[in-house]
C-alpha cells in the first residue's frame, strides 16, 4: 500500500508540476512564435510574387518614351534591392533588419507606382491586353500584401502579449524568448494628406 500511494504522490506532483509549466507558457510561448514565422513566411511570399511580376511589367512598358527609361531601370534596381534583403523567422526580433526590408519594399512599391502613372501617358501601351493583366496581376498582389501584413502583425500582437504578461512570461523568460517586431508599412509622404487644389 505505501508502494502505491508513493506511485500516486508522484504521478500527483508530475502531474502539477506539467500543469505548472503549461500554465506558464512554456508550451504556449512556442506555439504563438511558429505561428509567427509562419505568417512571416507569408509575408515574404506575397512581396517575391509582387518582384516576380515586375520583369514582364517592364518588358511591356518599354515601348515608353525614352524619359521613362529612367522610371524603367528605377524599378529594376529597386526590385533587385527588395529581392537582396532577407529576413528570416531567426531575424523577427530585429527591429534593424526589419526596417531595412520594410524600406526596400516600399522603394520598390513607389518605383512600380510611378511606372504605371508614366505609362498612363500612353493609350498605346495603357491599351495593351498584356499592360492591363500586369497591372491588375499587381493590384491583385498588392492586397494580397496588405493581408499577409495584416496576419503576421497580429500573429505578432499575440506572440508579444503572451510572452509580456503573467504567468507565460516566466516559460519565455526560461526559453530567452524576445519580442518580435511587427510590419510597419513604409510609404513616403503618407503623413500628408493629399491636395486636392486644382482637382475640383
Amino acid at each position: 500500500m505505501p508502494l502505491i500511494n508513493a506511485r500516486r504522490g508522484r504521478t500527483a506532483i508530475a502531474l502539477a508540476a506539467a500543469l505548472s509549466l503549461s500554465a506558464c507558457g512554456f508550451n504556449s510561448v512556442p506555439t504563438k512564435q511558429e505561428a509567427a514565422k509562419a505568417k512571416w513566411a507569408d509575408v515574404e511570399a506575397a512581396f517575391q510574387e509582387r518582384a516576380n511580376l515586375v520583369p514582364n511589367l517592364a518588358a511591356v512598358a518599354k515601348g515608353a518614351a525614352e524619359q521613362e527609361k529612367s522610371i524603367l531601370v528605377g524599378v529594376t534596381e529597386a526590385r533587385a534591392k527588395a529581392t537582396s534583403i532577407q529576413v528570416t523567422g531567426e531575424d523577427l526580433n530585429d527591429p534593424q533588419k526589419m526596417e531595412q526590408f520594410q524600406q526596400a519594399q516600399a522603394n520598390l512599391g513607389a518605383s512600380i507606382g510611378r511606372l504605371l502613372a508614366s505609362v498612363e501617358a500612353y493609350p498605346e501601351i495603357k491599351s495593351n491586353t498584356n499592360y492591363q493583366m500586369l497591372q491588375s496581376q499587381l493590384e491583385g498582389q498588392e492586397n494580397r500584401i496588405r493581408v499577409a501584413i495584416r496576419d503576421y502583425n497580429g500573429a505578432v500582437q499575440d506572440y508579444n502579449t503572451e510572452v509580456r504578461t503573467f504567468p507565460s512570461m516566466i516559460g519565455a523568460r526560461l526559453r530567452g524568448a524576445e519580442v518580435l517586431v511587427p510590419y510597419k508599412s513604409v510609404t513616403p509622404g503618407a503623413e500628408a494628406a493629399p491636395s486636392l487644389e486644382g482637382k475640383l
